[in-house]
């Protein structure tokens, strides 16, 4: 007979031989479809793991559906987790809109997942709990109902009968006062909008240009601002992207947009055969403690807020703008800028 500690070694190296497993097994998969599975954060301290686009977040907090001066769009996606850092941001943010005239506040887009990773739809990013969008949409005086959270068409802040122009009915001044606010933070590393729009800066604000240079022009972005803060100081897990080169960011790399080189199609050889799919992000693909987050006990405490019951169809006031078609969640990326 072998001894009770001979027994219990074997116990602990059996269940270690099979925790090996199940992390070898998620290793396999499709890392949207795995972290996309998983609606509640892991215990523990909140912690980005990785770059913006390539991890994970452990101990993420949520957002709640509905603050003094915000509320949460899209409440269906589950995507209003991130690090406590973003969540005051955005409190702070809210605020502030008041002060400046944005309606009642902010209305806030995506933030991360429970436990971050890639998204099956609409990002590149959104990975570690440090980016966030913020629509530009006020938020109405009457609080909208969960039904209109899902369902109100995003507004767009171009001219849509012309090349990269910004629609000066729309994009106001009050609009420009809210993302230079937001750049002006110091824990803000930068904030992406349409190339009309910082076009649109470049060409009209007569404030303080110092973090003007943190608004980055890119595809998309028309309908929102996309808010990415910096990695915690002395978290040696979150990887930084490289900073933000000097100036105000209204110079050639700003005119690169307004040629034809970024929207044109690349060129296809007719002879050539079908391009395959491209491979899928795999969450081996991720820094190796992605995976194990996924298996990691989840905080059941951790909730997005009461939501109200939901409010019959008949009841949803049509919204400005209501003409508009419904936006893409992502706008397609012809040519990287190089």
């Amino acid at each position: 007979m072998r001894s009770f500690p001979t027994v219990l070694k074997a116990g602990v190296l059996s269940m270690l031989s099979l925790s090996l497993s199940l992390s070898a097994a998620m290793a396999d998969q499709p890392a949207k479809q795995a972290f996309g599975a998983v609606t509640l954060p892991s215990a523990g301290t909140p912690t980005p793991i990785g770059s913006y686009a390539k991890g994970c977040i452990s101990g993420a907090v949520a957002l709640p559906d509905d603050g003094p001066h915000w509320q949460a769009m899209r409440l269906s996606r589950n995507r209003h987790w991130g690090m406590p850092q973003t969540v005051s941001l955005l409190k702070k943010l809210s605020e502030d809109a008041v002060a400046l005239g944005w309606g009642n506040g902010i209305l806030v887009g995506d933030m991360s997942q429970a436990r971050g990773g890639p998204m099956a739809f609409g990002h590149a990013s959104h990975q570690v709990g440090l980016d966030v969008d913020v629509w530009f949409t006020p938020m109405p005086e009457k609080r909208l109902t969960p039904e209109q959270r899902e369902t109100i068409p995003f507004t767009s802040m171009l001219d849509k009968s012309k090349f990269l122009t910004v629609d000066g009915r729309k994009f106001t001044s009050t609009a420009a006062r809210l993302v230079m606010t937001a750049a002006n933070y110091p824990q803000v590393e930068r904030i992406f909008v349409n190339p009309a729009i910082k076009k649109k800066l470049c060409d009209s604000w007569t404030g303080d240009r110092t973090n003007l240079g943190k608004v980055r022009p890119m595809y998309g972005h028309d309908e929102h601002f996309h808010i990415r803060l910096t990695c915690p100081p002395g978290l040696a897990s979150c990887k930084p992207q490289a900073a933000v080169a000097a100036g105000d960011g209204c110079d050639k790399s700003l005119a690169w947009w307004f040629t034809d080189e970024p929207w044109a199609k690349p060129k296809k050889d007719p002879n050539a055969p079908p391009p395959k799919p491209p491979r899928p992000v795999m969450v081996s693909d991720l820094p190796k403690a992605c995976a194990a987050l996924l298996e990691a006990p989840a905080n059941r405490n951790a909730v997005a807020g009461t939501r109200p019951p939901a409010a019959p169809a008949s009841a949803l006031a049509p919204m400005a703008d209501d003409d508009l078609p419904d936006l893409p969640d992502s706008a397609p990326s012809p040519r990287a800028k190089p």
